[in-house]
């Protein structure tokens, strides 16, 4: 989800190296970015809009090597003609940007010069359809224990940044722009050079968390804070009887508010754990009770709207203590987009303990393996999906204490799966008393330049994340922030006055530490804009990312789906496809959250709409709408993850075509002009996600679940995203064919609504025997089993749709196979029974 309105203003406090005590640098802290650029109050790290925020109610359930990917990082191309060999488009019959491809088998390569063949495939038995993999809960593909990779991170020096010129060999029309280009990395360089002259590097400054806000230690509690425009200051809360003569705080010459508390007489904390704490603030605007600004845990107690601040240091025994190492990064990315709040079966405000215990597993048997999680950060308003985040170092307290979200990452590291944190650092939520917004009562505490404390690494370190999906990263990079602009891929568009250096440099400098620090951990930014050398690596000049979110499929297959079938184009769908960057990945979806929200529509909607709801029972009569909307919601989602990037993701329910849509609980909205926008009386009851659907073998969305679930183990299996050879032989106006391959398989589709096709040709690459291994007309997943999984394919010799072999099949209407060529190395697995034939 992308917020993009105007103003953009980058958030700034003293480094932890500026407090001026302590024997620390009192030099004058490092300035990241010097524009303010609208009137606009903007939070966060680069805040780009917030909106009023209001109180609701909850309802709690039981608390407790070439196109695309860069290989390795030290991978180097042997010249700029082998680096350029392909590019633009993926398709064999037109290559867009005048490149000539001469090679007999027009490889267009998409990661490393590896292809997974069943490595570590899932860790959890599959009943029915699916064979054991490998027992659950083991881990043996790790780095490094938890332990180890806390020390390691301690004072490690990232080495300074590379020359950043590689990139003009990566894409030559980047040289026409290179007097931007190399003004942009030398910027980036320069502050790195800043930050490690004057601040000791930038894990140091990345650590600002651990100088501000409550920091323990043996004698006592330092509260820190920094208010440049306060009058005054005093800590309150219930320790103190919120007496505010009682705590008062000093101010140094940087603006930044201390008081030490020391231990009591019997050696416990002046505040105890669980305690109500605010910062009481003289400010030019009135005086204000606030929230500090680094707290690490805050509550909204029942019936009230603004959060209370909690002093959270629960004792040593009830502290969550990591006992999995982090998964090993994998080369084919398979995303659960997740959102705790709302993934329980019934209309309540799940949480940490039960989505540990309940969704995760549903996850690692799906076959995905990295969870993305929304709406971490605390946030005031339930209905922003996250994104009016109140507190930026505090996870959400509806769902938890952090202790419990701790054992729910730690649960699904046990489990081989990545966790992702859905981070907001563009946009904050505008109150004034559990915020960012007017804290020292101006709008230049958090809203300028400099940077608020990296909270993403607090995030990695603390809680043992994986790593991060940026959000609104195309309103951070532009002055006009994508507002009304369509980008058409011209250079002019991404490398002029309206790109904003300052933000893409302090992009740069977010990817620079991730990596640095935690060389494990993936990036994710959400840009819909194309931005080159977006996921290129630092040191070759690029941003940085390890991939883009590609945006613009989910918006295709609605604009699809809009028109009649007879109207659907092949070549249009696999140019959305395949058009992204060369050697920058992708992580693909035919749908996000953002389709699932009230107001759109998911693609089972569009497909099958009011049908849904009256025959989508095994026990009474289908339609042709809901044959229709199954057949191609499957081939929907498997030409997405087939064609669409090296990562794919899907929002939590999707899978098995989920109902309804997502409606938080929310109130009458009054307008100024006095119009009312109704709300649904602080209903949960479309905030949450029936599983059970899926699970129950008397309805078809079992179908589509199980198919799913085929889908991504097919890919664990065969590593298809991210290998090597792609190839599109055909995309058939007429007939309606799409075939294509990806290393061994041979992928066919056939969109055609009543045109089922006997004896087709299909040209493929290598000779021998092929065999189905997927196949979405198959009865498990509702389909109509026009197709035996018993018949073998052999290949013969002679050109056809520019492949030297091919073989004959029938292709059903409406159905999408997928062929695997069988040899000795990697046998072919059957999707009903999980047996590896030999």
């Amino acid at each position: 989800m992308a917020y993009t309105i105007p103003g953009v203003r980058v958030p700034g406090v003293p480094s932890p190296c500026n407090l001026g005590t302590d024997g620390w640098n009192s030099r004058a802290r490092v300035s990241l970015f010097l524009k303010n650029k609208s009137n606009s109050r903007d939070c966060g790290m680069i805040f780009a809009g917030k909106s009023t925020d209001s109180g609701s109610q909850s309802s709690m359930a039981t608390t407790s090597k070439k196109v695309l990917v860069p290989g390795t990082e030290d991978d180097e191309l042997s010249s700029p003609t082998e680096e350029l060999e392909i590019s633009g488009d993926i398709e064999s019959s037109e290559i867009e940007r005048g490149l000539n491809v001469e090679d007999e088998e027009n490889i267009v390569d998409l990661s490393s010069s590896e292809v997974i063949t069943g490595e570590d495939p899932a860790s959890v038995r599959l009943p029915d359809a699916y064979a054991e993999r490998k027992a659950e809960g083991t881990s043996d593909s790790t780095y490094e224990t938890i332990s180890s990779e806390s020390m390691r991170i301690r004072g490690k020096i990232i080495p300074p940044p590379g020359t950043g010129q590689r990139i003009y060999k990566i894409d030559p029309m980047l040289s026409s722009h290179r007097q931007h280009l190399d003004y942009r990395y030398d910027q980036y360089r320069k502050l790195h050079a800043s930050i490690d002259k004057h601040e000791g590097g930038l894990e140091v400054f990345s650590r600002g968390y651990e100088k501000f806000g409550f920091v323990r230690s043996e004698t006592g509690i330092t509260y820190r804070e920094w208010a440049p425009g306060a009058k005054s200051a005093a800590l309150i809360g219930d320790f103190n009887n919120w007496n505010a003569n009682a705590d008062v705080m000093t101010c140094n010459e940087f603006g930044v508010w201390e008081i030490f508390l020391p231990n009591n007489a019997d050696g416990s904390p002046a505040i105890p754990h669980g305690s109500y704490v605010k910062i009481r603030i003289d400010t030019p605007s009135g005086v204000k009770d606030s929230i500090p600004a680094w707290i690490k845990f805050s509550v909204q107690a029942p019936g009230e709207i603004p959060y209370n601040g909690i002093y959270y240091d629960p004792p040593e025994e009830d502290k969550h203590v990591f006992k999995h190492p982090r998964p090993k990064k994998p080369k084919s990315l398979r995303i659960y987009e997740s959102h705790v709040g709302m993934s329980s079966k019934e209309p309540v405000i799940n949480t940490y303990v039960n989505f540990r215990d309940e969704v995760l597993p549903r996850i690692k048997k799906l076959g995905y393996n990295a969870v993305q999680i929304m709406a971490i950060q605390e946030h005031s308003y339930y209905a922003s999906f996250g994104y009016h985040v109140t507190n930026f170092f505090a996870p959400s307290s509806r769902f938890g204490t952090p202790d419990e979200l701790k054992s729910l990452i730690d649960r699904a590291h046990e489990l081989g799966l990545l966790v992702l944190m859905d981070i907001v650092h563009s946009h904050a939520s505008n109150n004034t008393l559990d915020g960012l917004n007017m804290f020292d009562g101006t709008d230049a505490c958090y809203f300028h330049s400099g940077s608020r404390g990296y909270h993403w690494i607090w995030w990695l370190d603390e809680y043992k994340f994986d790593g991060f999906r940026f959000d609104g990263v195309t309103s951070m990079m532009y002055t006009h922030h994508g507002l009304e602009v369509a980008f058409t891929g011209n250079y002019n568009e991404y490398f002029g006055f309206a790109t904003d250096v300052d933000a893409v440099v302090y992009l740069m400098l977010v990817n620079d530490m991730i990596h640095g620090l935690f060389p494990e951990a993936l990036s994710i930014g959400e840009d819909v804009s194309g931005m080159p050398a977006f996921c290129i690596p630092l040191k070759d000049g690029g941003i940085g990312f390890d991939y883009r979110l590609h945006m613009a499929i989910a918006d295709k297959w609605i604009e699809t789906l809009k028109k009649r079938d007879e109207d659907w184009k092949m070549g249009d769908i696999i140019h959305t496809l395949t058009n992204r960057r060369w050697m920058e990945k992708c992580v693909s979806y035919a749908e996000s959250h953002d389709q699932a929200l009230v107001g759109d529509k998911t693609i089972a909607f569009w497909l099958m709409d009011k049908d849904m709801y009256d025959f989508m029972a095994l026990d009474r009569p289908s339609t042709p709408v809901i044959d229709r909307g199954i057949a191609l919601h499957k081939m929907i989602r498997l030409i997405t993850m087939g064609l669409g990037g090296e990562g794919y993701l899907n929002f939590m329910g999707n899978e098995f075509g989920h109902p309804e849509w997502i409606d938080f609980p929310r109130a009458d909205q009054y307008l100024p002009n006095g119009e009312v926008i109704p709300g649904n009386g602080f209903s949960y009851d479309k905030c949450r996600r029936k599983f059970d659907l899926g699970d129950a073998d008397y309805l078809r969305y079992r179908g589509l679940q199980e198919f799913d679930r085929a889908m991504q183990h097919l890919e664990e299996t065969y590593g298809f995203m991210t290998s090597e050879h792609q190839y599109i032989s055909k995309k058939d106006e007429g007939d309606r064919i799409i075939v294509f391959e990806r290393d061994d398989l041979v992928f066919v589709f056939n969109f055609h609504w009543s045109c089922s096709y006997s004896d087709y040709q299909v040209g493929c690459l290598k000779p021998g025997k092929y065999k189905v291994v997927l196949n979405s007309d198959d009865s498990l997943f509702g389909g109509f089993n026009r197709i035996s999984h018993d018949a073998e394919y052999f290949t013969f010799e002679g050109w056809h749709d520019e492949r030297p072999r091919s073989f004959l099949i029938y292709a059903p209407s409406r159905t999408a196979v997928v062929y695997a060529l069988v040899t000795d190395e990697t046998e072919p697995v059957d999707v009903e029974t999980g047996i590896i034939e030999a």
